[in-house]
């Protein structure tokens, strides 16, 4: 099972943990993952990495669909990955909820799984250049000939000629959107997933690739999973360390007849806790939402403790399926320990 460094998106300011990055590369580490909210963008951080780096790959985990077109996205994708060496861009997709999307991008909610399927295939037709991309979706289509069109635009071909085998990953929670991922990805990031809960999942994705026709199997699929490491002998401390996301995530991000965060909590069965967290957070009363958080739940989707019991949880990880672990800004020691851990 390979490693992944997850350094999210920024907070107030822009400040990329670059020694963990060139470190992360030096202990043989993966890959490194960005993200994007509603501040920092996912590529511009990969096109800065991939210009003090040589070998780790450089993936997005998530570009937001409603952040950019199917074209732009293929033209920044490829562009980094020219750059950086190609072969070294992997792009995670995702819609992320329809607060973000309509609230900040200012797009409609729409269908997502039938806007994931087309801007999957207009990505492909950019780097393949088979031909000028002409494609009618559901969603999205290309040239434009909706309202308020000119009537001008033609289908175009790529003036670069990029890598056209750029792998795409998409972040989906729902059965649909898992079994989509698997009839038309190359992986797929999951959310809040620990090895006892992957393998229900891993049937809706091989009920997808069994759509496919081009022979992909499961076991060519990226499977990736998030978690917090920390090497130490006060699991308390860290356990409730890891909980103001928890509380953030499930309480806040998203309204709250739809949050997915919540949903995930929820179908993991921690259900009245999730409902007292969201309840306490959007009451403002934020640090009893954190402290709502049980600790089974973060001790689950986490590898916390002594580096021995980090080493036994850590093989669980690896043999329910997951392929690539995607470790949530670790410190130094605990980045070390699991370098470690999975070469041993």
């Amino acid at each position: 099972m390979k490693l992944g460094l997850d350094i999210g998106y920024s907070g107030a300011r822009l400040d990329l943990p670059m020694e963990a990055i060139l470190r992360a590369e030096a202990l043989g580490f993966d890959s490194i993952w960005t993200a994007e909210s509603y501040g920092s963008d996912v590529f511009s951080p990969l096109a800065f990495i991939a210009a003090r780096t040589s070998r780790i790959r450089l993936c997005s985990g998530i570009a937001q669909l409603a952040a950019r077109t199917p074209a732009n996205c293929a033209m920044v994708a490829q562009t980094i990955d020219a750059l950086a060496g190609q072969g070294r861009v992997a792009v995670g997709l995702g819609v992320s909820g329809p607060q973000i999307v309509e609230g900040w991008y200012g797009q409609p909610w729409g269908k997502p799984s039938a806007r994931l399927r087309d801007y999957v295939e207009i990505m492909r037709r950019i780097w393949r250049r088979e031909g000028p991309v002409s494609y009618a979706g559901s969603e999205i289509s290309l040239p434009y000939t909706g309202p308020g069109a000119a009537g001008l635009g033609k289908p175009l071909k790529s003036i670069l000629h990029g890598n056209p085998d750029i792998p795409i990953y998409l972040g989906t929670s729902t059965p649909g959107n898992i079994r989509l991922t698997g009839e038309i990805a190359d992986g797929w990031l999951s959310m809040h997933l620990t090895p006892d809960s992957l393998g229900a999942k891993l049937k809706l994705l091989e009920e997808g690739l069994a759509r496919r026709g081009d022979g992909r199997t499961i076991e060519a699929m990226e499977i990736a999973g998030n978690v917090r490491v920390i090497v130490t002998e006060d699991v308390r401390a860290a356990l409730d360390s890891a909980k103001a996301t928890i509380a953030l995530y499930v309480g806040g991000m998203g309204a709250q007849q739809k949050n997915f965060h919540k949903d995930a909590m929820v179908e993991r069965g921690y259900g009245e806790a999730a409902e007292r967290i969201q309840e306490l957070f959007l009451a403002g009363r934020k640090e009893e939402a954190l402290t709502a958080v049980p600790d089974e739940y973060v001790d689950e989707g986490a590898l916390i403790g002594k580096e021995p019991r980090i080493a036994e949880r850590f093989k669980t990880w690896r043999d329910a399926g997951f392929t690539v672990l995607r470790i949530g800004n670790p410190d130094a020691a605990s980045m070390e320990a699991i370098a470690r851990i999975a070469n041993g």
